[in-house]
């Protein structure tokens, strides 16, 4: 059925084509007006519709990405993706309307590359963020790359465009249909070109790849359009960062070529993961990869290319399974205060649950208390620094529990209020699990409530409790009964 252009002024499912903002290969988007929203509350904030290019010879992936599209968007909540307002399907005029995002678009930033480390890692750090969070939706989003990001206003990053995305719980339309890679060439991960479309850390490839261009200025395997040239990436390495810009520092280097690794299992296990080492630059292990200069030999290469002549798919790995799989544990540790007895049931806590999931991500907390007004002194009667000193004690604390050095990080957390500050990590690096360690009781304790017990009330994960006694463990489940009272 042949339907006439969109144009200004006309009126779809209720909304006034207001102004045309973009003009793709697949869809045309336009700022719209609800018919009748006015002085009914209902627009309160700008809205955009996506309307699919249906035109003769248009690539019939464009027709199943919208139709991937409206399944996913509505299922989608938070502040790191575009609100969903309504939709239309082929039977009509086919739409989708949401939120149109208001900010900085990350295609603007990269074309001013290659830009500062701290830059890089920063804007790294806020889009893992927002994979992890999509990841934890069942969805990974498959075309990763800077005009997919919006910041908005207050730095929060914007995945956009779903139209290749693949729903955990949700039939794969596109992989029932087509038999050719899906993505952007600049962008695409290894397993994308073999046609996989099931792991999330494909996500984790194309944000390496990003962080590759606002590092150096450059693609790191060019922008090809065949896929003889995208299978170039299955066993030809980039040119290590350092070597395009010489200042991009040895941290950096290591965790973009960590993300950019041929096999998944050689990359970050999650999102989360990679948000916290592109935070925290003092943990990253450096390994072989920061000190590269050039790219492998003749010899690897050719090792690579026979091994990826016959390569198949990687066996599926969903989003779920993937973070199932890799759980984020972090431990708040009181290494100036509890005793001997219940640090050490802390350590075999700790130990319990990373053996029952080798993939587990440890994080070492300490807080280190300061004044809520006044100064602190900084160094102890010896003259000591007191962060340094907390941090010493909390390595020392973790040494006997031998866990390889790229699987643990350590952090002390200066805050008046100690519960506040476990809590507050736990939420924003997206903490799967919680260990802390409960004191003896105190009528004192009683009656002002422990740490342990407001973290049990507060923290958004689920958090174990540990004593010096012989009872065992207390785990309660995300978002603890406040009104339990933990000693």
């Amino acid at each position: 059925m042949a339907r006439r252009r969109p144009a200004k002024g006309q009126v779809i499912g209720g909304f006034t084509l207001l102004e045309r903002i973009h003009d793709g290969e697949m869809s045309t988007v336009w700022m719209v007006r609800r018919e009748g929203a006015e002085g009914h509350g209902e627009e309160d904030f700008p809205m955009a519709m996506k309307i699919p290019r249906l035109g003769y010879g248009d690539d019939p992936v464009s027709i199943v990405g919208f139709e991937v599209e409206q399944m996913i968007l509505p299922r989608l909540t938070g502040p790191h993706v575009p609100r969903y307002v309504a939709g239309a399907d082929f039977s009509e005029q086919a739409f989708i309307v949401t939120e149109f995002v208001q900010g900085e678009p990350l295609g603007a930033l990269a074309e001013g590359a290659p830009l500062p480390a701290e830059q890089v890692a920063d804007i790294g750090a806020r889009v893992a963020t927002a994979l992890h969070d999509l990841h934890r939706q069942h969805v990974i989003h498959l075309d990763v790359k800077p005009a997919n990001v919006i910041f908005r206003p207050g730095g929060a990053a914007v995945l956009i465009d779903y139209g290749l995305s693949r729903h955990d719980q949700l039939p794969d339309f596109l992989a029932e249909e087509f038999r050719i890679p899906m993505g952007t060439g600049a962008y695409m991960a290894p397993e994308q070109v073999l046609g996989s479309r099931d792991d999330p850390r494909s996500d984790i490839f194309a944000l390496g790849a990003v962080l590759y261009r606002l590092a150096t200025g450059r693609f790191p395997f060019g922008t090809p359009a065949s896929v003889g040239g995208l299978r170039r990436r299955l066993y030809r390495d980039p040119v290590p960062p350092r070597a395009i810009v010489p200042r991009c520092p040895a941290w950096l280097q290591e965790v973009i070529l960590r993300c950019l690794e041929v096999d998944p299992d050689a990359r970050y296990d999650t999102a989360a993961q990679l948000a916290l080492m592109l935070r925290n630059p003092g943990q990253v292990v450096l390994t072989d990869r920061a000190e590269r200069s050039g790219r492998d030999g003749r010899v690897a290469v050719l090792r690579r290319w026979f091994r990826a002549i016959g390569a198949d798919a990687p066996a599926r790995r969903t989003a779920a399974a993937q973070l199932s799989a890799a759980p984020f544990v972090a431990v708040a540790v009181d290494v100036g205060n509890a005793a001997g007895a219940l640090l050490e049931a802390q350590r075999r806590s700790v130990l319990g649950l990373v053996r029952a999931t080798p993939g587990a991500r440890l994080a070492c907390l300490a807080v280190l208390k300061t004044a809520r007004f006044g100064m602190d002194m900084n160094v102890d009667a010896e003259g000591n620094n007191l962060h340094v000193k907390v941090l010493l004690a909390l390595r020392q604390w973790a040494q006997p529990m031998g866990l390889p050095q790229d699987s643990v990080t350590f952090h002390v957390l200066e805050a008046p209020d100690p519960a506040a500050a476990i809590v507050d990590y736990a939420a924003a690096n997206h903490v799967d699990h919680l260990i802390v360690g409960a004191r003896g009781h105190s009528a004192v304790r009683r009656y002002l409530g422990s740490v342990s017990s407001q973290v049990v009330a507060q923290a958004p994960c689920t958090v174990t409790v540990v004593r010096a006694a012989e009872a065992p463990a207390v785990p309660v489940p995300a978002g603890g009964d406040g009104g339990m009272s933990v000693p």
